[in-house]
């Protein structure tokens, strides 16, 4: 059963989607047939196209075409060799939403923007998402410290509050989300909307296998991890053998499995050596990241494909948002996000704070206001 419209806010106004969640895109994860679910549920789908070849993105911006007339977006590496390649499959294609999992040159921006497609780049501090505001973003996704995969060290309750005053576009919340009272605590903050990954991850129309499902579902909070062993950045994941391993072993053995995910991954991008080195240089530009750290990097896509694709729970990483501890069952998109759209609905009521969901208005006026202007 479709859920009713919930809280109309600046984000489904801009997009022009039902309800204000987002599927981040996961790469991976995030493919055809999760985006279209998550669209046709009325939320905002994102393809995971780094790791997809160029022909892989425009057949599956095609075939979420083909399931879905509802609006959704692709996710984009801005430091990638292609990355205007992609764009202008983006365009061609006639995709709603541009989302980057770190910040756009201004000119590529510009690009997106001149072909009416809306951007939305992703940020972890304040003065990213003041910069990207006034080079001209549409709306920006702020991901805190609890959120799964790349991580930064700030909590979502410390960071949104400080964008949100920051900037004059809209601000979707991410990091430790994944039901209706968070959806309020976001908005109560200023956010427009809440953007999701590992809640979308465990749903039943995720492709990651079964196994892998499991062992999210039985995580608990102390099970999830930030590790910088896989790929030299913050990455938070399950904890696992194979992280730990990974954190004992010495350079030389991390340098060797690096060199050779490096060699996997080249192979099944169809990316070219040359190219391999381009990102590498951009991924270490800025960053202060050794060679041995970039190197490393090749690691993340293969070891994530390890487990969200081929299902070895031994041998690949799980990025994991801290909430999987908090989740235990495997929805349908539809059966979820009615679910989180009901609950933001009954804990307004139950704060009476006369925000009107069903109505389309939202007030954030308290409930004791009028009391108090009538003494």
């Amino acid at each position: 059963m479709t859920a009713p419209p919930g809280p109309q806010t600046a984000l489904t106004r801009l997009v022009g989607v039902r309800h204000p969640v987002v599927q981040t895109g996961m790469g991976w994860v995030a493919g055809p047939r999760l985006v279209s679910a998550v669209a046709n549920a009325g939320a905002l789908g994102i393809l995971g196209s780094a790791t997809m070849t160029p022909d892989q993105l425009r057949a599956a911006v095609r075939e979420v075409k083909s399931r879905t007339d509802a609006p959704f977006g692709v996710n984009l590496r801005a430091d990638a060799g292609d990355a205007r390649e992609r764009v202008r499959i983006m365009v061609d294609e006639g995709v709603r939403v541009a989302s980057f999992a770190l910040a756009p040159s201004k000119d590529l921006m510009a690009e997106l923007k001149d072909a009416g497609v809306l951007v939305i780049p992703s940020v972890g501090a304040r003065r990213h998402a003041e910069k990207v505001a006034a080079w001209g973003a549409d709306a920006v996704l702020v991901q805190g410290g609890e959120g799964g995969g790349h991580t930064g060290e700030v909590a979502t309750t410390v960071l949104l509050p400080q964008v949100v005053d920051a900037v004059d576009i809209p601000v979707i919340a991410a990091g430790g989300f994944y039901d209706g009272r968070g959806l309020v605590a976001a908005l109560a903050y200023g956010a427009a909307g809440i953007a999701m990954g590992t809640r979308f991850l465990l749903t039943a129309e995720s492709t990651v296998p079964d196994a892998v499902k499991a062992r999210y579902l039985a995580a608990t909070v102390r099970d999830i991890t930030v590790t910088t062993r896989v790929d030299g950045l913050p990455h938070r994941m399950l904890r696992t053998d194979l992280v730990t391993a990974l954190e004992r072993s010495g350079r030389v053995r991390s340098l060797t499995r690096a060199v050779r995910h490096a060699a996997a991954f080249r192979r099944v991008s169809g990316t070219t050596w040359p190219r391999l080195i381009r990102d590498g240089l951009a991924m270490r530009h800025g960053k202060e990241l050794t060679w041995s750290q970039v190197l490393l990097a090749a690691n993340t896509p293969m070891m994530l494909k390890a487990a969200m694709v081929d299902g070895r729970t031994d041998a690949g990483v799980m990025a994991s948002g801290q909430v999987a501890g908090l989740i235990g069952d495997l929805p349908s998109c539809e059966e979820l996000v009615g679910r989180v759209v009901r609950e933001a609905e009954e804990t307004l009521e139950r704060l009476g704070t006369g925000m009107s969901a069903r109505a389309g208005v939202v007030s954030a006026r308290p409930a004791f206001e009028d009391e108090a202007e009538g003494r």
